[in-house]
């Protein structure tokens, strides 16, 4: 009988395959901030929104390949935050947070405080989630999660921009989208993070209806994306104090 050979250790290398969507997503992120320093809005938002899709797709491609390492968490992290911290914030800067300086040099250097505020809050954001992983139920993620956020912030430049409103007309309420999304981001209200339940592959496993509800939505983002998607956006982002706000009510009645 011959010798059962031992396993041999899995090599410590870089799969291309994950980091090859990621490095997609950091090219959108990249691609955004040139397209908004040109004054090229609406591609920069949808640039933003192609670095999510790709942002979603290289997780799901490294556990079903079997290919995941700590080089490709960190890598991740580097290139969500360019693609959901500083991309959006620069958008944002660039389409109307720029022209509060013609309110006075008080307001110009607010408006960039505002943009630097943004993304920072998504560093910190994605920082803490790093730390927390395996920590926390994977049914919600602590604070708006940085694309969410990313995707609001785009939505609404590119709704605004898409109805013919200037960024200078609306520079206060980008300012407050701004601050809104970052606070969000490092806060400790949950959202639902639509993963299921469980450990291992029934984590992954989601609702029937939540299928009907993606496909509904595709239909309607192929009718007006821009609208549809802001309304998701920022349906999204407000269910998180919703439901803060209906545990904390049900608390003071049992109490």
């Amino acid at each position: 009988m011959e010798p059962i050979e031992p396993a041999r250790p899995r090599p410590r290398g870089i799969y291309l395959l994950p980091n090859l969507f990621t490095t997609g997503g950091l090219f959108g992120g990249f691609f955004a901030i040139i397209a908004a320093a040109q004054g090229k809005f609406e591609v920069a938002c949808i640039a933003i929104f192609i670095a999510a899709i790709l942002d979603g797709i290289d997780g799901r491609v490294a556990r079903m390949t079997n290919t995941q390492t700590e080089f490709g968490v960190q890598y991740d992290s580097l290139a969500d935050l360019v693609s959901f911290g500083m991309a959006p914030a620069l958008v944002m800067y660039h389409w109307a947070l720029s022209s509060m300086k013609l309110d006075g040099a008080i307001f110009g250097k607010v408006g960039w405080l505002v943009a630097f505020l943004y993304a920072a809050c998504a560093a910190l954001r994605l920082a803490r989630f790093n730390s927390q992983v395996g920590q926390v139920d994977k049914r919600w993620f602590i604070g708006l999660a940085s694309p969410a956020a990313a995707g609001l912030m785009a939505s609404f430049v590119w709704t605004c921009d898409d109805l013919g409103f200037s960024g200078t007309e609306l520079r206060y309420p980008a300012a407050v989208v701004a601050v809104i999304a970052g606070l969000l981001m490092v806060s400790r209200v949950r959202y639902n993070s639509f993963k299921g339940s469980g450990h291992g592959a029934r984590a992954e496993r989601v609702p029937f209806t939540a299928i009907v509800v993606a496909v509904a939505i595709l239909i309607a983002l192929w009718i007006d994306p821009p609208r549809v998607l802001l309304a998701a956006t920022a349906l999204y982002a407000l269910s998180g104090p919703a439901m803060w706000f209906r545990r904390r009510k049900v608390v003071s009645e049992t109490a």
